[in-house]
């Protein structure tokens, strides 16, 4: 895969949501929200906060979806990042 975002914008894709709950009920897909977490997959030259493999926080309708190799993944202006995740 090869995509530079342009702008003050980030390629992020999802974080899996967990499947199953703290005590052990399955989540069915249709009752999952999406996931506001992400990994950081691309960054353009223009972001200087956000590095490439960051764990990032995003609104819950932040970004546009785009599939990419049969991978889908989100386009997100930095001004819509909450944050990033430090372990």
């Amino acid at each position: 895969m090869n995509f530079q975002p342009l702008g003050k914008r980030v390629l992020v894709q999802r974080l899996e949501e967990a499947t199953t709950t703290a005590s052990g009920i399955i989540i069915p897909d249709n009752a999952k929200e999406k996931p506001s977490q992400g990994t950081v997959i691309s960054v353009s030259s223009e972001v200087e906060t956000v590095a490439t493999g960051d764990i990032v926080v995003f609104g819950k309708y932040a970004g546009n979806e785009l599939t990419i190799d049969g991978k889908n993944y989100l386009v997100i202006e930095t001004d819509d990042l909450f944050g990033i995740l430090k372990k």
